[in-house]
């Protein structure tokens, strides 16, 4: 209680002073509120919405993805070319743009910044095993040479965890994480970070279109509460939807609706399940996890914790990214669940101990945990017994690949609009014991679950396209959920409310706000 109190009382002297100072709203910053903290800016290392929110403010990438996932140049001067045998990607350079700290960006600051996340790079997937080398024959044209043709180039060429740094600033950080500086090309630079707050000003220098506003102030508040009321107060400009309880978020709908407030809203692209550990006891067990599964009421926890805001899903994939609308994991059965659970030996007597690890600091996880516990206890408390544990997620995220949460509540939201970016993070292995990953994506997302049939599929998916593709990855998702290692839940747009003396908050195709199209407006 006194240290939300202290928090509270700081960040308002903050925001005191960037309003005091300053004799009309056209000189302040944009105060942007949100929970949780942000441990690392390094592109490297960054996997958070909010990280890679901010990153988004304060560098470039060589294309971005519009509203419709088309490919848009950034620091790219147009179009990727591809040659013939699909096994080269020749890419033109912007010229006359400057890092943040006067190094000239180039063709070798690419490869520089290319090279170094593919060896100390925390989100291998992006770029697996798809880069050869990359060339540099002028100063500003590159060529990514692969090893073999892929359909899914659009997570090199858009990912913000490849945002070019500057290979002058970072020299001696070309083999270690530089979490609290960044130095980019970006429409921002970074004048001070810490966990908890996070402030951008305008890049005078920049190359291209400057920002509407005279910068950007990011603050983590400790609860939703705190959130809600601050937006309410006016002591906030923007609040950002994945720090908000949902009630409030219920709340703030309303409020968008009768115009007291301004709504953003991207398509739908993030995902919320449950990661299963199956590489040991109990969920090592396919059947019990097929229980577990089959015992989650996915309507019930839309309604009663979303407010019906956040759509039921069983696919770990995005409905707008398929060409069919087919949900493929286990569907709500309780009397399915039980049955099987009694052909395993529960029930009668002996009742499933199952943990259930929620994020502590994400609203909707502890009241999606709170409201299955409950509905378990209605329906198999002679089964299964939920057991909760509250842990804040930095935390959790560092932990995951460790094997301590029996299972646990995520959300992911790809790095670019393709089901390979949903299916790969969570289901990719790189080093397999029959279905036990030892090493691979699937051990980061605390699964430790692998198919030698979808790694295959990976394979053929990026050696083909259109629908042939999306029919082997459409194939992985099936296999997957076929041996249950995740319980998808819902799928949601994110969501951002501004008061309405600031401008609607914008997203782009990626779920990303654009900060520099925040503006006061005259009233």
């Amino acid at each position: 209680m006194q240290n939300n109190f202290i928090t509270a009382a700081f960040i308002f002297l903050i925001s005191l002073s960037q309003y005091s100072c300053v004799p009309n709203s056209k000189s302040k910053r944009i105060i942007v509120a949100s929970s949780g903290k942000i441990e690392s800016l390094d592109p490297a290392r960054a996997s958070t919405l909010k990280s890679i929110q901010l990153l988004s403010s304060l560098g470039d990438t060589l294309y971005e993805l519009n509203s419709e996932g088309e490919l848009i140049p950034e620091l790219a001067a147009g179009m990727p070319v591809f040659s013939e045998d699909k096994l080269q990607i020749i890419i033109n350079l912007r010229r006359n743009v400057l890092f943040h700290d006067g190094t000239l960006f180039n063709s070798k600051a690419i490869k520089f910044s290319f090279d170094r996340f593919k060896r100390i790079g925390t989100m291998n997937y992006i770029l697996g095993n798809k880069i050869k080398s990359i060339e540099t024959p002028s100063e500003y044209k590159l060529i990514i040479n692969l090893n073999k043709p892929s359909s899914s180039v659009n997570g090199l060429l858009t990912s913000v965890n490849l945002t070019p740094i500057s290979p002058t600033f970072y020299k001696d950080y070309a083999d270690k994480f530089l979490n609290d500086k960044f130095i980019g090309t970006g429409k921002y630079i970074l004048k001070r970070f810490s966990n908890e707050i996070q402030i951008i000003d305008p890049n005078a220098n920049y190359w291209g279109d400057k920002p509407n506003n005279k910068g950007v102030s990011f603050i983590g508040y400790s609860n939703s509460s705190s959130l809600f009321g601050a937006l309410k107060s006016k002591q906030i400009d923007v609040l950002l939807s994945n720090s908000i309880d949902d009630s409030q978020r219920n709340n703030l709908n309303s409020l968008s609706k009768n115009k007291e407030i301004k709504e953003g809203n991207s398509p739908e692209i993030e995902i919320s399940f449950i990661s299963l550990r199956t590489n040991s006891y109990p969920l090592n067990n396919r059947n019990v996890r097929l229980a577990v599964a089959k015992s989650l009421n996915r309507d019930l926890i839309s309604n009663k914790v979303s407010y019906g805001l956040r759509k039921p899903s069983r696919s770990l994939v995005p409905t707008i990214l398929k060409r069919n609308k087919n949900e493929l994991w286990p569907e709500y059965d309780p009397k399915e669940a039980k049955v099987l659970l009694q052909k395993e030996g529960y029930c009668n007597g002996n009742i499933l101990d199952f943990p259930l690890t929620y994020r502590s600091n994400v609203a909707a996880d502890k009241l999606i945990a709170l409201s299955w516990q409950e509905d378990i206890k209605n329906i198999l408390n002679e089964c299964i017994n939920i057991r909760l544990n509250g842990v804040e997620s930095t935390t959790i995220y560092k932990n995951l690949n460790l094997g301590i949460y029996t299972a646990v509540i995520l959300d992911w939201t790809g790095a670019y609009s393709d089901p390979e970016a949903y299916l790969t993070p969570l289901l990719s292995c790189s080093d397999l014991d029959g279905e036990i990953c030892k090493k691979g994506e699937s051990v980061y997302s605390g699964s430790f679950w692998g198919s030698d049939r979808v790694e295959e599929l990976f394979l053929e998916s990026e050696n083909t396209s259109g629908r042939e593709r999306l029919a082997n990855l459409t194939e992985i998702e099936l296999i997957a959920s076929e041996s249950i290692p995740y319980i998808p839940i819902w799928i949601s747009s994110q969501k951002a409310w501004s008061r309405n003396e600031v401008s609607k908050p914008i997203f782009n195709g990626a779920g990303i706000i654009s900060m520099s199209d925040l503006e006061f407006i005259d009233e």
